[in-house]
């Protein structure tokens, strides 16, 4: 292995391509990254120019020498250099290369996709194209709310396995649609991205890796936030428009209000703000706190341990948010109340659609099973046998990783004395 290159006083720095801008809430910063590899940083607004004058070509003391001229004031741009190595900002300290972490790095999805062919999906005439159908969405259920769907609209056939395929099918045709928005915002800003799956708590997810978008203002970036939602929502408008002016057949019909659900499901997933949702990111930026997440759920569980000590008659726990800065204090209480609102929507949307498909599932395909024992239908028995071995071990594989990752749970302290 070539030992790495020592940053002296007359070496020549080689710098990667790097994106910089000015900081979206303080003129004396910047952010300055690589966006093909997901890394940026907010430096100094100093650190720009020093940037630049090693991009010239001068040499370490050389930039010192010109800022010390400039601005009177001494920096040691062999660490600033270091700093930038470490980050993959450095492509060569006196002619010799050194290791580009762009190299490793997965290949963003749809590279060659150009801004131009993507970026009319957020112009102005169809952003107001997408508030004209919502609007009257809105007024249409207003006076058909019938047409809003139920959870009995999950079953538009009487087998149940080949209903849980089919609309499981259609979910998963949503969420990659969604997450495409999501790409597609991202390459309207010439940013790079890339889908993939991931975990957030017991979900399983679809995700667009959209890291690169810290190289756009703060204002451009909430289209990418948002993109994903707006196509939901817009689907679901015009669901509801045709299904209240011009539905087609009963089969057709049905098939469509489970796909509206579908759709309405995947919606209330993004105002789960204590999981790192679309609404999250969203919310990070509106109330500019970067750790808003770790330091939510710290005052989250602060005020859950002082609700306990209240009921117990134990003394007040420290508060964790009174160490922040004011500005983070007020975000991170605030969003303690999104928090609550995000829990509120998903027990409200358990209770109505969660709960009641999960029952009517089992009921029905039990139901059909004991039938198809008593010489009821062949077919349906064993589309509902075919629903309960899998739907059973998808459950049954759950709970064997639940209760696997979580044995410490369910251990007794030990006895002492």
């Amino acid at each position: 292995m070539t030992p790495a290159a020592a940053v002296g006083d007359r070496s020549v720095v080689g710098l990667h391509p790097l994106l910089v801008r000015p900081d979206d809430d303080d003129p004396q910063y910047i952010v300055a990254g690589r966006p093909e590899i997901g890394e940026f940083a907010e430096m100094p607004a100093l650190c720009g120019e020093i940037i630049r004058l090693l991009g010239d070509g001068l040499t370490v003391a050389a930039v010192e020498e010109e800022i010390a001229r400039r601005h009177g004031v001494g920096v040691g741009v062999a660490g600033v250099v270091d700093t930038m190595r470490e980050m993959g900002f450095v492509a060569s300290i006196d002619g010799q290369p050194l290791p580009d972490p762009a190299q490793g790095a997965p290949r963003p999805h749809l590279g060659s996709l150009s801004r131009t062919s993507v970026s009319w999906l957020f112009s102005r005439p169809v952003v107001l194209l997408w508030w004209a159908i919502v609007a009257a969405a809105v007024l249409t259920l207003l006076t058909r709310p019938d047409v809003f769907p139920g959870y009995e609209d999950f079953f538009w056939n009487e087998h149940v396995g080949f209903v849980v395929l089919v609309n499981t099918a259609m979910f998963s045709v949503v969420v990659t649609v969604h997450e495409l928005m999501h790409l597609f915002a991202a390459r309207s800003l010439d940013a790079p991205a890339r889908i993939s799956f991931g975990t957030r708590l017991h979900h399983l997810v679809m995700q667009t890796d959209v890291t690169a978008i810290w190289g756009v203002p703060r204002r451009a970036r909430y289209r990418v936030y948002l993109a994903g939602m707006a196509w939901d929502v817009l689907l679901i408008a015009a669901l509801v428009l045709l299904l209240a002016h011009a539905p087609p057949p009963e089969p057709v019909a049905a098939l469509l209000r489970a796909l509206m659900l579908a759709v309405l499901l995947s919606v209330a997933l993004q105002a789960h703000v204590y999981m790192r949702s679309d609404l999250y990111f969203v919310l990070r930026d509106l109330l500019r706190c970067r750790n808003l997440f770790d330091q939510g759920l710290a005052y989250a569980r602060y005020l859950l341990a002082r609700a306990v000590s209240a009921v117990r008659g134990r003394g007040r726990p420290a508060d964790p948010s009174t160490v922040l800065p004011p500005h983070e204090r007020r975000a991170t209480r605030l969003y303690s109340v999104f928090l609550a609102g995000g829990a509120g929507v998903a027990l409200a949307m358990y209770a109505f659609y969660g709960v009641p498909i999960v029952v009517s599932s089992l009921v029905r395909a039990v139901t059909a099973l004991a039938a198809g024992f008593q010489g009821g239908p062949l077919l349906t028995a064993v589309d509902a046998a075919m629903f309960l071995l899998v739907e059973g071990g998808l459950q049954l594989l759950y709970l064997v990783t639940f209760l696997r990752s979580h044995r410490h749970w369910f251990r007794r302290p030990a006895r002492t004395g």
